[in-house]
């Protein structure tokens, strides 16, 4: 079947993306992980999948979390950082064991999104959207476009000092615990296990001194996330969510079915609390979805065209996408003359939902359309409907349907 009408109108549905997104953003209440508004929004946008679309199979799934304990490490490493700093000049080895145990929390927790301290935070109720459209024969394959449907809360030193400020600011919090935790270690071999107040004569003494320049950047990072501003975040993730949505609304307006190969869409909330929705929707759909070939494509941020990008590896590089599903993107904008890099999503730079897709086994590769080196709208304020990209929410529309009509078409099952 010949989509080129469809890829064609690629400005129209980039104009219905922003103004359904604008929608959202004036209507609903804020869509932090885990709240009303973004319940509100995934019942909106399974409403329009239903109406709009086609889709014959739409729910609104529920699922438990505690999505303020993804940030929790903070709290917890911090705290054990600065009384190391402290200790330091009484009682080395317990510097390093807190040091250790405080690097170990966020390493797991915000390094590789491990579920270590999510009782000792409040639980709230997230919710997912599953909608699929029928085609009309034996379904032979089936592609599904996902998007996550909450927000961040703002990172203030990302809004007052631009993305270089924030991760200068992390990375100094990090050399800082790491130098007190080197210096630590190199007194215990030198000295042994001493108690006691330390000799201000010895040089790893007054290095310590010196590092008492980092304790700013280590209270600094108490202030990494402020609670009381969930952003509007129209770019991260709205964008993602209709470009799913933009491709069903296409196909139902131009009237075509497809035989053999099922579409749909997955709206996962609460990814901003570390990947949760998708995590639930994946053990909740464990047994489902395996019957033929099924490619996800998880969309985030889709804003600035020349750094659209299909991601071979997620969550701060540690998960490998499936090459076919990101090579299949790759080669359908090549058919279009659309610029889109191969990349990654590196060290810092957090994950797309396809890490939690790609870890329950499900064939996935994350699509971003942001900077990883982060731009000032990136989880700030900044992020609203009027700071949209057209040409970047119609470029990845158009790759998009290309990639559908050379799957529908049998490519790289």
């Amino acid at each position: 079947m010949d989509f080129k009408k469809l890829i064609a109108k690629k400005d129209e549905y980039a104009d219905y993306m922003i103004k359904e997104i604008t929608h959202i953003c004036k209507t609903f209440e804020k869509r932090e992980p885990g709240s009303k508004g973004e319940e509100q929004a995934c019942r909106y946008m399974a409403d329009v999948l239903k109406k709009e679309c086609g889709c014959e199979n739409v729910s609104v799934e529920s699922f438990k979390e505690n999505p303020r304990s993804f940030y929790g490490w903070i709290y917890f490493t911090i705290t054990f950082v600065l009384a190391a700093v402290v200790l330091f000049f009484f009682f080395p080895l317990a510097s390093i064991l807190l040091i250790a145990a405080g690097l170990f929390l966020v390493l797991a927790q915000f390094g590789v999104y491990k579920k270590l301290i999510d009782p000792l935070f409040p639980e709230k109720t997230g919710h997912n959207v599953t909608a699929i459209k029928k085609c009309t024969g034996e379904v032979k394959r089936r592609i599904i476009f996902n998007g996550h449907p909450d927000v961040a809360w703002e990172w203030p030193v990302n809004y007052a000092l631009g993305g270089v400020g924030f991760e200068g600011h992390a990375i100094l919090a990090g050399v800082g615990a790491i130098f007190y935790l080197v210096i630590s270690i190199i007194y215990i071999v030198k000295n042994g296990i001493a108690f006691g107040v330390a000799d201000t004569s010895d040089p790893l003494v007054k290095a310590a001194l010196w590092g008492l320049l980092f304790v700013p950047f280590f209270i600094g990072l108490y202030f990494m996330v402020n609670y009381k501003r969930p952003v509007d975040g129209a770019n991260d993730n709205l964008s993602g969510c209709y470009m799913g949505i933009a491709v069903l609304k296409a196909l139902k307006d131009a009237g075509v079915e497809l035989e053999n190969t099922e579409v749909g869409v997955i709206l996962t909330g609460s990814e901003e609390a570390g990947l949760r929705g998708a995590k639930a929707w994946c053990e909740a759909h464990k047994n489902d979805f395996q019957d033929v070939p099924t490619f996800i494509y998880a969309y985030d941020t889709i804003h600035d065209p020349k750094y659209l990008m299909a991601n071979y590896r997620d969550l701060n590089g540690t998960v490998k996408a499936d090459a076919d599903v990101a090579d299949l993107f790759m080669e359908a904008a090549a058919d279009l003359n659309i610029k889109c890099t191969k990349g990654m999503v590196p060290p810092l730079g957090g994950a797309t939902d396809s890490a939690a897709f790609a870890q329950a086994g499900f064939r996935a590769a994350g699509i971003t359309g942001l900077n990883h080196k982060l731009e000032d709208y990136y989880h700030t304020r900044r992020d609203t409907y009027d700071n949209m990209n057209k040409q970047g929410l119609a470029d990845c529309y158009a790759i998009s349907v290309r990639v559908l009509e050379k799957f529908d078409g049998g490519a790289k099952q």
